[in-house]
């Protein structure tokens, strides 16, 4: 049996850490079926605290490691999310205009679309995705809503101060 994919960050830089919290999803465990795309496609609720000062902004992802692509399956990138912004409610991952601040938008996901589309794994064992904040030290990315995910993770990484992170688990 082959091991399972690192984590999205576990070779980049380390950054610091802050607190990620929602009344949706709890690390470790199963993610409900709402929020899968074959059951309500609903994003989660997220809210966040003890991020550095410095904080320009914020970016909020989702990533399945474990996608069987050779380079995992983004689910979301919601990008230049303003920095007095601390939480997303749960939802917020349908469209651009439940996104708070006139400049955060929907980058292209894998799927495609340009919003939240949740966990769709293929009947096997259950895969992991990584709901992530990033707290950043710009206001916004220079990127657009069609710039490929590896490259907004490139940006990502780039401009992190700090990032923190939910787990949770699906299977079909």
């Amino acid at each position: 049996m082959s091991a399972r994919p690192p984590l999205p960050y576990d070779f980049l830089p380390q950054v610091p850490s802050f607190g990620l919290t929602s009344r949706d999803i709890t690390d470790g465990e199963v993610l409900p079926a709402e929020f899968a795309h074959g059951g309500g496609n609903l994003s989660p609720q997220l809210a966040w605290s003890g991020f550095p000062p410095e904080t320009r902004g914020f970016a909020v992802t989702c990533f399945d490691p474990d996608a069987p692509t050779g380079c995992g399956w983004w689910h979301w990138l919601a990008l230049n999310l303003p920095a007095d912004t601390t939480e997303l409610a749960r939802g917020a991952g349908a469209s651009d205009a439940d996104l708070p601040g006139a400049a955060s938008f929907h980058a292209r996901n894998d799927f495609p679309g340009h919003r939240y589309d949740g966990a769709a794994p293929p009947p096997g064992p259950a895969h992991r995705y990584v709901f992530t904040v990033h707290a950043l030290d710009v206001p916004a990315l220079d990127v657009t809503r069609d710039t490929p995910a590896a490259q907004i993770g490139f940006n990502l990484s780039f401009h992190a101060l700090a990032r923190a992170s939910v787990v949770v688990g699906y299977s079909s």
